[in-house]
Protein backbone atom coordinates (compact mmCIF):
# COMPACT_ATOMS: atom_id res chain seq x y z
CA UNK A 1 0.00 0.00 0.00
CA UNK A 2 1.42 3.26 -0.89
CA UNK A 3 1.44 6.07 1.27
CA UNK A 4 2.39 9.55 -0.10
CA UNK A 5 1.44 13.32 0.65
CA UNK A 6 -0.20 14.49 -2.99
CA UNK A 7 -2.88 15.62 -5.04
CA UNK A 8 -4.53 12.57 -6.57
CA UNK A 9 -5.53 13.93 -9.91
CA UNK A 10 -1.67 15.48 -10.40
CA UNK A 11 -0.11 12.20 -9.58
CA UNK A 12 -2.45 10.81 -12.10
CA UNK A 13 -1.49 13.48 -14.63
CA UNK A 14 2.22 12.91 -13.98
CA UNK A 15 1.98 9.35 -14.34
CA UNK A 16 0.11 9.91 -18.01
CA UNK A 17 3.18 12.39 -18.98
CA UNK A 18 6.02 9.56 -17.96
CA UNK A 19 6.72 9.81 -14.54
CA UNK A 20 6.60 6.35 -12.98
CA UNK A 21 4.65 5.54 -10.49
CA UNK A 22 6.61 3.79 -7.67
CA UNK A 23 6.68 6.39 -4.02
CA UNK A 24 10.32 7.95 -5.05
CA UNK A 25 9.29 8.91 -8.11
CA UNK A 26 6.28 10.82 -6.95
CA UNK A 27 7.76 12.13 -3.87
CA UNK A 28 10.27 13.23 -6.49
CA UNK A 29 7.44 15.06 -8.44
CA UNK A 30 5.63 16.44 -5.08
CA UNK A 31 9.23 17.97 -4.46
CA UNK A 32 9.60 19.17 -7.80
CA UNK A 33 6.57 21.23 -8.13
CA UNK A 34 6.08 21.65 -4.54
CA UNK A 35 9.80 22.86 -3.31
CA UNK A 36 10.86 26.75 -3.16
CA UNK A 37 13.81 26.52 -4.28
CA UNK A 38 14.78 25.48 -8.29
CA UNK A 39 14.96 21.71 -9.08
CA UNK A 40 18.04 20.20 -10.51
CA UNK A 41 17.72 16.76 -11.08
CA UNK A 42 20.54 13.82 -11.27
CA UNK A 43 19.17 12.04 -14.00
CA UNK A 44 21.52 9.56 -15.69
CA UNK A 45 18.46 7.67 -17.56
CA UNK A 46 16.71 10.93 -19.01
CA UNK A 47 13.68 10.18 -17.14
CA UNK A 48 13.18 13.12 -15.70
CA UNK A 49 14.33 15.45 -18.46
CA UNK A 50 11.44 13.16 -20.95
CA UNK A 51 8.55 14.04 -17.83
CA UNK A 52 9.29 17.39 -17.76
CA UNK A 53 9.42 17.76 -21.81
CA UNK A 54 6.02 15.69 -22.33
CA UNK A 55 4.53 17.98 -19.33
CA UNK A 56 5.53 20.87 -21.32
CA UNK A 57 4.37 19.65 -24.67
CA UNK A 58 1.04 18.38 -23.04
CA UNK A 59 -0.47 21.79 -21.84
CA UNK A 60 0.49 24.49 -23.99
CA UNK A 61 0.24 27.05 -21.16
CA UNK A 62 3.62 26.42 -20.00
CA UNK A 63 5.27 27.59 -22.81
CA UNK A 64 8.19 25.18 -22.54
CA UNK A 65 11.93 25.97 -23.78
CA UNK A 66 14.89 23.55 -23.81
CA UNK A 67 18.11 25.50 -23.29
CA UNK A 68 21.83 23.86 -23.16
CA UNK A 69 24.91 25.49 -21.34
CA UNK A 70 26.34 25.75 -24.07
CA UNK A 71 23.46 27.87 -25.92
CA UNK A 72 24.61 31.11 -27.61
CA UNK A 73 20.77 32.33 -26.50
CA UNK A 74 20.71 30.86 -22.97
CA UNK A 75 20.20 34.19 -21.26
CA UNK A 76 17.92 35.80 -23.67
CA UNK A 77 16.17 32.57 -23.56
CA UNK A 78 15.91 32.82 -19.47
CA UNK A 79 14.88 36.48 -19.56
CA UNK A 80 11.92 35.79 -21.93
CA UNK A 81 10.71 33.05 -19.71
CA UNK A 82 11.09 35.21 -16.68
CA UNK A 83 9.15 38.10 -18.00
CA UNK A 84 6.29 35.45 -19.95
CA UNK A 85 5.90 33.29 -17.14
CA UNK A 86 7.48 30.03 -19.90
CA UNK A 87 8.77 27.03 -18.09
CA UNK A 88 12.91 26.76 -18.94
CA UNK A 89 14.61 23.29 -18.92
CA UNK A 90 18.32 23.64 -18.37
CA UNK A 91 19.82 20.22 -19.91
CA UNK A 92 22.91 18.39 -19.01
CA UNK A 93 24.45 20.61 -16.49
CA UNK A 94 27.64 19.65 -15.32
CA UNK A 95 29.20 19.78 -11.60
CA UNK A 96 29.24 23.34 -11.88
CA UNK A 97 26.77 26.10 -12.39
CA UNK A 98 27.03 29.26 -14.31
CA UNK A 99 27.61 32.07 -11.99
CA UNK A 100 25.13 34.38 -14.45
CA UNK A 101 22.47 32.50 -13.59
CA UNK A 102 23.20 33.80 -9.79
CA UNK A 103 20.23 35.67 -9.36
CA UNK A 104 17.56 33.01 -11.12
CA UNK A 105 18.77 30.52 -8.89
CA UNK A 106 18.58 32.84 -5.98
CA UNK A 107 15.32 33.91 -6.40
CA UNK A 108 15.80 37.82 -6.36
CA UNK A 109 12.93 39.33 -7.32
CA UNK A 110 11.82 41.99 -5.53
CA UNK A 111 8.24 43.73 -5.20
CA UNK A 112 8.20 47.05 -6.63
CA UNK A 113 4.36 48.48 -7.14
CA UNK A 114 2.39 45.76 -7.21
CA UNK A 115 4.73 43.06 -9.22
CA UNK A 116 7.58 41.88 -8.70
CA UNK A 117 11.18 42.40 -10.58
CA UNK A 118 14.52 40.63 -11.48
CA UNK A 119 17.94 41.78 -12.20
CA UNK A 120 19.99 39.93 -14.16
CA UNK A 121 23.14 41.19 -15.17
CA UNK A 122 22.25 44.85 -16.09
CA UNK A 123 18.31 44.14 -16.97
CA UNK A 124 15.80 44.63 -14.62
CA UNK A 125 12.85 42.63 -15.84
CA UNK A 126 9.19 42.31 -14.71
CA UNK A 127 8.83 38.82 -12.94
CA UNK A 128 6.10 36.33 -13.58
CA UNK A 129 4.89 34.08 -11.19
CA UNK A 130 4.55 31.40 -13.64
CA UNK A 131 7.47 30.93 -14.69
CA UNK A 132 9.47 27.99 -13.95
CA UNK A 133 13.30 26.45 -14.02
CA UNK A 134 14.06 23.07 -14.61
CA UNK A 135 17.94 21.98 -14.58
CA UNK A 136 19.22 18.23 -15.10
CA UNK A 137 22.43 16.29 -15.68
CA UNK A 138 22.96 13.44 -16.60
CA UNK A 139 25.86 12.62 -14.44
CA UNK A 140 25.20 9.32 -12.54
CA UNK A 141 26.91 10.49 -9.29
CA UNK A 142 27.59 14.08 -9.14
CA UNK A 143 29.41 16.39 -6.27
CA UNK A 144 27.70 19.42 -5.80
CA UNK A 145 29.27 22.11 -3.89
CA UNK A 146 27.94 23.51 -0.69
CA UNK A 147 27.15 26.92 -2.18
CA UNK A 148 25.24 25.33 -4.89
CA UNK A 149 23.58 22.54 -3.36
CA UNK A 150 22.07 25.59 -0.50
CA UNK A 151 20.76 27.02 -3.49
CA UNK A 152 18.57 24.38 -5.72
CA UNK A 153 16.83 21.08 -4.46
CA UNK A 154 18.85 18.32 -5.76
CA UNK A 155 16.33 15.43 -6.52
CA UNK A 156 17.51 11.77 -7.55
CA UNK A 157 15.97 10.60 -10.50
CA UNK A 158 17.64 7.62 -11.30
CA UNK A 159 15.46 4.65 -12.11
CA UNK A 160 14.44 2.36 -9.20
CA UNK A 161 13.21 -1.00 -9.71
CA UNK A 162 10.04 -0.76 -9.15
CA UNK A 163 10.02 2.24 -11.47
CA UNK A 164 11.77 0.35 -14.13
CA UNK A 165 9.22 -3.10 -13.72
CA UNK A 166 6.50 -0.20 -15.10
Amino acid sequence: MRQVVGNDLKIREWAVNGLPSDNLSVENGIILFASRRWPLMIDPQTQANKFIKKMGKSNPQYQLEVCKLSSANLMRSIEMGVQYGKWILLENIGTEIDPSLEPILLQQKVKQGKNYVIKIGEKTLQYSEDFKFFMTTTLPNPHYSPETSVKVTILNFSITPVGLEE
